[in-house]
């Protein structure tokens, strides 16, 4: 095969959309066929991204050294006690996946399941979802994906013996939960569009058929999920969309009793559910909700045992602050822990359960950009006056600590190893740059002392502005220090859209105002630029999926801002996906976006989508874009179809412009495995680091 001297040259064919009286060419729509013609495009794609990148090869290498050199050879889990045992995950020195153990006080390690078993090859990819060890302690519930299309199968192991059970539950979820007597499991089935729309219970032992449907959720904008309370006394059933949920109860301990609602469906009205249960043997449900409380609100509940009920039954606990986003409430034995994010990070505040009105005791962060969280995995057992938190930050690998519930106080546990890093080496810091209407939008500084924020430095920025997710919230990165230490400012602008500034900073950066996200991004680095804190000429731009959508937009409004721009499996085609409902996770994403079936929905899409606003030939920054052939969330003809269209309006720019994709196995966040992920990160700042003309080791 002959090596390709320029882009492929994509195929055009004659299509239209028509709505609302408006008319769009759409020349690459044959792309969505995903035949052997389109295939082979692909990999047409392929073959140029790894010919114009070739010449990058031997700064890949050391990246990816470098990077591979922060993550300690064997790395070890916290342990966790559940069930009478201790439980950890282990990563074996040159291995790509964990090991999960467990071992009894005083006991020999006991091997469960090893995920590097489960990959037939070095390169194949392996995801673990959900996971989940019988209230006997006899079964490990697992679910596994070979392709990266998050469709799961799910399996049973029996612990005595090392082997799976016959029991094999194929196209399930990720997601998944024991009855109090360990002969039942609840799972979630999805739809042929990737909707996880239905919770079955399975008695093991039986064949699938037998199988019976607990819930399901025709309504097409809503997703369900299936937990069980750390009590051990209930499953607990969630359905919800993007701003409306529902909540069903049943009793863990009669498995095929019928479930019970907590408090119905309103539309705009969220709640989640957590189980109480007191010391005098009697219980309640604690929700946190939306229900006149934009930032949320504590309340109680009954347990609904004799029927259904609605938020007739609920009473007020603690009310709306509106400078605090309250996320959840986690029950304990003589406590409740209520996750908040304040001021852009987050806090825990223990709360004895006698005095939930009260101010308790509150946990923070240990610095202004580090992140603090309660991991539900980690607390699974009810009867404790501890539990164990982790902070980190992009400067910090994850310390876990024991926190008492009593006094707060911390006990550190085990600090992750991470060779070879020095934070001494690094800064960190927060500003806020004002966007369009004044808007103050903060960001996240990080840089090496050595680089001064003088204007001489070149710039990497980073946002996501979606879901009211904070993404990623502030994590240990061990990629990152590669940049800084070649002089390159990192930075991560938390736009609207995001949940940084808690529920109004989400609803300011959804729907007909996600202009917004995309202003703010701009405002952050027109911010850095003329405040003289980095180079103006040299900021490159990078961001995946939701964030991909961001990149496209600004690449298209503003693209004499950026040196280079990084569109990981960017969602940019957005009319076309949102008006076809046939599309994985399109309905239920109408309520971030809107639905271009309606008029008013549609002018605000069309004003923005990438795919429909190309930017003026002549003055493009160079372009990186991603996908992947399984990809379920955004479906690889959406950035083929953008990249080949952007070269057709600028063929002189078009060699500046690539596509990597995954033709093989792959998922929406690139490829499995701590080590290949790595490397993939290696390829994304080598290509960064060239087009904002860095050289050199760091």
């Amino acid at each position: 095969m002959s090596t390709p001297s320029g882009p492929p040259a994509a195929a055009q064919e004659p299509f239209e959309h028509v709505a609302h009286g408006a008319r769009r060419p759409d020349p690459y729509h044959w792309m969505r066929r995903l035949d052997a013609p389109v295939l082979a495009h692909l990999r047409a794609e392929r073959d140029w991204y790894d010919v114009a990148t070739g010449h990058l090869g031997p700064l890949v290498q050391e990246l990816r050294a470098e990077m591979t050199g922060r993550v300690p050879a064997t790395d070890s889990s916290v342990s966790w006690p559940q069930h009478g045992y201790s439980y950890y995950t282990v990563l074996p020195a040159g291995r790509e996946y964990v090991q999960l153990l467990r071992r009894r006080h005083g006991g020999e390690p006991e091997l469960l399941l090893d995920v590097n078993d489960l990959a037939a090859g070095d390169d194949d990819y392996v995801d673990l979802g959900a996971w989940g060890v019988s209230p006997d302690a006899r079964v490990l519930a697992y679910a596994v994906d070979f392709e990266g299309d998050e469709y799961y199968e799910l399996r049973f192991r029996d612990l005595a013996t090392g082997t799976d059970l016959p029991d094999v539950l194929a196209r399930s979820a990720p997601a998944g939960t024991w009855s109090a007597d360990s002969s039942t499991y609840f799972y979630v089935v999805h739809d042929d569009r990737w909707r996880q729309h239905q919770v079955w219970r399975h008695r093991l032992g039986t064949p699938r058929a037998e199988d019976v449907l607990v819930v399901e959720d025709t309504d097409e904008q809503f997703e369900v999920d299936v937990t069980t309370s750390r009590t051990g006394d209930l499953v607990l059933i969630r359905s919800e969309n993007r701003d409306t949920s529902e909540v069903w109860a049943i009793d863990a301990h009669d498995p095929v009793s019928p479930a019970r609602s907590v408090g119905g469906r309103r539309r705009g009205v969220e709640y989640r559910a957590e189980h109480v249960r007191h010391p005098d043997g009697s219980d309640e449900l604690l929700l946190v909700t939306d229900d006149d409380a934009t930032e949320f609100r504590l309340a109680r509940c009954p347990v609904p045992r004799g029927g259904d009920q609605d938020s007739s039954a609920w009473e007020p606990l603690r009310p709306e602050d509106p400078a605090e986003r309250l996320e959840r409430a986690d029950a304990y034995a003589g406590h409740v822990v209520l996750t908040s994010r304040v001021g852009g990070r987050n806090q825990l505040r223990i709360l004895p359960l006698d005095d939930l009105t009260g101010d308790g005791v509150v946990v923070l962060p240990v610095s202004e950009i580090a992140s603090l969280v309660a991991p539900e995995d980690k607390n699974v057992e009810h009867d404790v006056d501890r539990i164990i938190v982790v902070d980190e930050s992009y400067l910090l690998p994850p310390v876990w600590s024991e926190v008492s519930l009593v006094t707060g106080e911390r006990t550190e546990l085990l600090r992750k190893e991470a060779p070879g890093f020095d934070p001494a080496a690094y800064a960190g810091e927060k500003r806020s740059f004002a966007s369009v209407g004044g808007t103050l939008v903060p960001a996240t500084i990080l840089r090496h002392v050595d680089t001064p924020l003088d204007g001489s430095a070149p710039c990497v920025m980073y946002a996501y502005g979606a879901y009211e997710s904070v993404y990623p919230d502030q994590e240990w990165d061990p990629a990152i220090p590669s940049l800084l230490d070649r002089g390159v400012v990192y930075v991560h602008a938390h736009v609207r859209g995001g949940g940084e500034g808690g529920r109004r900073w989400w609803l300011d950066g959804r729907m007909e105002h996600k202009q917004h996200t995309f202003d703010d991004h701009v405002a952050v680095a027109d911010g850095l630029a003329s405040a003289g804190l980095v180079d103006g000429s040299r900021i490159a731009t990078r961001g995946l999926s939701a964030g991909g959508l961001l990149q496209g937009a600004v690449f298209s409004q503003r693209p004499d801002r950026w040196r280079a721009v990084v569109a990981e499996v960017p969602f940019v085609d957005v009319l076309t996906t949102m008006l076809d409902p046939t599309i994985p996770l399109t309905v239920n994403e109408w309520d971030e976006w809107g639905d271009p079936s309606r008029p008013e929905d549609y002018a605000w899409m069309a004003r923005y989508s990438p795919y429909d606003n190309l930017p003026p030939a002549g003055i493009r920054p160079d372009l990186l874009v991603t996908g992947a052939v399984h990809d379920a969330r955004v479906m690889v003809w959406e950035p083929a179809k953008w990249a080949a269209a952007l070269r057709e309006s600028d063929p002189e720019w078009a060699p500046r412009c690539l596509f990597r994709v995954e033709t093989g196995a792959g998922a929406h966040v690139g490829p499995s495995g701590r080590f290949a992920h790595l490397a993939y990160e290696a390829e994304i700042y080598a290509w960064l680091l060239d087009r904002l003309g860095v050289s050199g080791a760091g």
